[in-house]
């Protein structure tokens, strides 16, 4: 189990933001998205700091540094979804910032001239038309939403690729605590700058925020922090695209959406990346080799 450390925690994370697609559905009734990214910010950072203050004395001036670049990059990731989101359509929405898994690998090939591995990339773009089956309904219309959901793609993109980076050489809880200091402070000047102070205190709205606060932001992140020390950013951002699969199946669960032929292939065109990435046909190289290996057995 100790080998599949990195693959566990990121199938976790996924399976609570797919959850986190409910929740954000409910609470945008009550609030408005500056809101929602305040209030989900401001719940991690109190949650980690109760939890973890004795760490916080053992701060260093580089996970500092590390985590105010994470937490730049995720405030700025979220924004342009959320406004993307209000100009273009939700499974337009979900499939753009999906594009992430792809641009991932090229990032360290462009910034840091690291070798692409093929199985990976093939297992990124197989996760990519995944998601456009799974979630993208047949328009070529592009729109003003379209592109800021292109580049909050760019953002979770740079996210995941400097969180495994970063990760190796500084505390996960730490660098996750940095991060959503930042994107806490930059919501809340924000919220003040627009106006929106004035936050309703309705159970029924105020319950999906806790839980967004809660599990997709405090537990989902720093899970997704630790996970990626022990994973490549590539595979991370394939595992991380199921979260498409998994906001279908709670949509399902909770919502009574309707099941579709659609769905089911692209779920297993997502599942086909993920074994494409994580196991680059190896077991079909060990099947060749006990082939061979009985063959010369008979001949013996």
């Amino acid at each position: 189990m100790r080998k599949y450390i990195g693959e566990i925690g990121l199938i976790i994370t996924a399976i609570i933001w797919g959850s986190g697609f409910v929740a954000s559905a409910v609470s945008l009734e009550y609030y408005t998205p500056y809101q929602i990214l305040a209030g989900r910010f401001i719940i991690g950072v109190i949650i980690l700091c109760v939890l973890f203050y004795k760490r916080l004395k053992n701060i260093k001036k580089s996970t500092l540094i590390k985590g105010t670049i994470l937490g730049l990059f995720l405030y700025i990731a979220f924004v342009l979804q959320t406004v993307g989101l209000q100009y273009t359509t939700p499974s337009k929405n979900a499939f753009l910032t999906a594009v992430n898994v792809v641009i991932v690998p090229f990032i360290g090939f462009l910034l840091y001239k690291r070798k692409i591995d093929m199985f990976e990339l093939v297992g990124a773009v197989t996760a990519l038309v995944g998601v456009a089956v799974l979630s993208l309904k047949l328009s070529a219309e592009i729109n003003i939403g379209d592109l800021l959901t292109l580049c909050c793609a760019v953002g979770f993109a740079f996210h995941i690729f400097y969180t495994a980076k970063f990760v190796k050489d500084e505390d996960a809880v730490l660098l996750t605590i940095v991060q959503m200091v930042i994107a806490a402070v930059i919501s809340w000047i924000v919220v003040i700058f627009k106006g929106e102070t004035s936050f309703s205190v309705e159970s029924e709205g105020l319950l999906p925020l806790l839980y967004l606060g809660i599990f997709s932001t405090t537990i989902a992140y720093l899970l997704q922090t630790i996970a990626q020390k022990y994973i490549t950013e590539t595979k991370a951002a394939i595992i991380l695209s199921t979260e498409a699969f998994w906001g279908m199946a709670f949509s399902v669960a909770i919502l009574s959406e309707v099941m579709t032929t659609k769905m089911i292939i692209g779920a297993v065109l997502i599942l086909i990346a993920i074994i494409i990435s994580e196991t680059k046909f190896s077991f079909l190289k060990k099947k060749r080799l006990n082939g061979m290996f009985e063959k010369g057995d008979t001949r013996v």
